[in-house]
Order: structure tokens, then C-alpha cells, then sequence
């Protein structure tokens, strides 16, 4: 499922955040008070929650970025290029720059965020270092093109774009001309609703269809839909029922699995489908980067699934999702003992340097 020689799957830049996760809060602390947290994580963050979600997939996922020689950096760089097995070579180290860091409060199945931190470093291509061979490649929607951008497409790289919050609310369409480089745009439905001016999601999806390629609209609890122009087939799945505990990184993880059903060749539905699937394994669970399914995890949940299917009827709602899924048996790795699974929750001491 991976390239071959020195070529990516997936190219991926932005800023590598600390975050430090605390978890089962009943409700925020008031002025003056403490609270205890039952439970805490700390991971890379920020672009990383993507490229660790890529990499579990067995994606060869290459990430460039600026990492602090303090000690979160440290931290950050060992995890991702030793523990995640992520390619660092367009990454550097800087001295006199720190770590950004993010403090993530979850209850009541939110979460409200601290961040502090500074510009990454880059040079004049919007990298911090050169830009390598890759079958595709993701950013982030800015009114900014990215100088980067254009020459990846033209060395014919598939161009996934995400985008995140407006904070003010400005939504400015000529954002969306960034679209002309890229194969693919994957918005949630608020994103897609205010950037294209319209009412539904379906509406939002139809009218960034002429703008790309191939244009993914996420509506949470309501699934995905999809649209490729280039075949004209459009499609929707719904959501894998699950208990939502964290929807930190859930796009993300969304996004890494479309990526990978694209460059694994599936159709449309079955990207759509399989993207949702690890999109709502990673709410199960706590943190960004900490809760995107490797292998491991998605054998387990088709285990399960496909079991609990034999002993109902064929109509039954457990019938439905495991026919919906049944391309599973021919994705899944033949040998998934040692298949990548989640990551510990916390900062452990860490092997001394080869």
C-alpha cells in the first residue's frame, strides 16, 4: 500500500503543537478552585494529528516543520520519527524558538483549549525545508497561496485541501482559489455552508464541485458526502454509530483516511466509507494524535462487527454496517500482530539515541 524507492505517499506541512490533554472534567473550575482531572495525555499535536493518523495506515507520510531543541521538541521529534516512524528529513531543529503548547480541558464530551506559541520558521516556499517527491500532498485553506503549492501539482501531486475555523467570520471566497491546485477539498459542513454562501450541506457540496475535482463535505453525527466530478458520481455514508468521547483530531483522521483510499484506489463510496470508519474510531477515545486507529484497531472493530452481524438478522441495522464494510476483508493486512495500534497517553522516558 506504499510507495516505492524514495517517493511519499503523503507530504504534509504546518506547526507541531505540544498538547497536553486533561480528560473526565465534570465541569470547568471556577475562579480560585482547583479541579482534578481522572485522566491526562500529551502528544504531538497541530499538523501532526494528520500525519501520525496517515502513517498508522501504513501511508509513508513525510512531514515538514519546525521543531524547538527544547525539551518539548525533543519529545515531539523522537515520537513522531521513532515511535510513529514519520519522515523528518524536510523537518529542522531551531535553537531560540520554544515549543508551541496547547492545554486541551475535556467534559461533557467538549473540550475548550490554551494555546500559546509563536510563528513556525520557513523560508520563502512557505517550508521549512525543500519539498520532496510525493504521490500526495495536504494544507490548510489560507487567503495565502502557498508558493509550494503549484510546483507539487505540477510534479503531479494529488493536492488534498482542509481548512480550518474563521475566526473572523469573514469566510472570504477568494479563499476557495486556492481549490484551482488541488485534486480534493474536505470541509465540514459549517466550513462548506459559510465559504460557498448556502443553506445545507448537500448545496455546499455541489457548489465546491465546480470549484475541484473532488469535493468531501464531513456533517458529524449525519456521515459524509461526496462528490467527483471527473466521474460524476455522487455518494453519502452515514455515521458509524460509536460513543463519542473527543472529537479532537476526528477531521484529521477523517482526511488521512480518504487520502489513503485514494491513493489505495478505491472507489469513491468505499473512501467515503472507510474515512468516516477511522474518523469515528478516534472519538472513542482522548487527544488528537493519541486516538487515530492504526490496523490493529480497525481489525478489532470489524472483528466485532462483522461477529455481531452473523447473529442478527440480514436486515438488521448490524447486517447493514458490516455489508457497507465488507471491502474490509480484502484492505486489512494479512498480518496485523504487530499492526500498528493507538499510542501510550503520556510522556514516558524515551530510549537513549542510537
Amino acid at each position: 500500500m506504499t510507495s516505492n524507492g524514495g517517493e511519499l505517499d503523503l507530504f504534509v506541512s504546518g506547526a507541531v503543537f505540544l498538547d497536553i490533554i486533561f480528560t473526565g472534567l465534570r465541569e470547568m473550575p471556577a475562579p480560585g478552585t482547583e479541579a482534578w482531572a481522572p485522566g491526562m495525555g500529551s502528544c504531538p499535536g497541530g499538523i501532526a494529528n494528520l500525519a501520525v493518523a496517515a502513517g498508522r495506515l501504513g501511508v509513508r507520510t513525510g512531514l515538514s516543520t519546525a521543531f524547538s531543541t527544547d525539551a518539548y521538541g525533543d519529545f515531539c521529534w523522537q515520537i513522531l520519527s521513532r515511535q510513529e516512524g514519520l519522515d523528518l528529513s524536510s523537518s529542522r531543529r531551531f535553537d531560540n524558538w520554544h515549543t508551541p503548547v496547547t492545554v486541551s480541558l475535556a467534559y461533557d464530551r467538549d473540550r475548550c483549549m490554551i494555546t500559546h506559541g509563536h510563528p513556525v520558521p520557513v523560508n520563502p516556499t512557505g517550508l521549512v525545508a525543500g519539498l520532496p517527491a510525493a504521490r500526495a500532498a495536504s494544507v490548510s485553506l489560507t487567503t495565502q497561496r502557498p508558493a509550494w503549492l503549484r510546483k507539487a501539482r505540477d510534479a503531479g501531486t494529488l493536492v488534498f485541501a482542509d481548512v480550518g475555523w474563521d475566526d473572523s467570520a469573514a469566510w472570504p471566497a477568494t479563499a476557495l482559489e486556492v481549490l484551482d491546485d488541488c485534486h480534493a477539498f474536505l470541509p465540514n459542513a459549517a466550513e462548506a455552508m459559510q465559504y460557498t454562501r448556502t443553506d445545507t450541506p448537500r448545496d455546499a457540496l455541489r457548489r465546491l464541485a465546480d470549484r475541484v475535482p473532488v469535493a468531501v463535505v464531513t456533517c458529524g453525527s449525519d456521515g459524509a458526502l461526496a462528490v467527483d466530478s471527473g466521474t460524476g458520481a455522487e455518494v453519502s455514508v452515514p455515521a458509524v454509530p460509536v460513543e463519542a468521547l473527543d472529537p479532537t483530531g476526528a477531521g484529521d483522521v477523517f482526511t488521512a483516511g480518504f487520502i489513503a483510499g485514494t491513493l489505495w484506489e478505491l472507489p469513491l463510496s468505499q473512501r467515503l466509507a472507510f474515512a468516516t470508519l477511522v474518523a469515528a474510531l478516534s472519538v472513542q477515545h482522548f487527544g488528537g494524535s493519541l486516538s487515530a486507529p492504526g490496523w490493529g484497531d480497525i481489525t478489532d472493530w470489524w472483528s466485532t462487527t462483522h461477529t455481531r452481524a452473523t447473529r442478527h438478522h440480514k436486515e438488521s441495522s448490524e447486517a447493514a454496517l458490516a455489508a457497507r464494510y465488507g471491502f474490509l476483508d480484502d484492505l486489512i493486512p494479512v498480518e496485523v500482530r504487530q499492526a500498528p495500534r493507538r499510542a501510550p497517553a503520556t510522556i514516558t522516558r524515551l530510549p537513549d539515541a542510537a
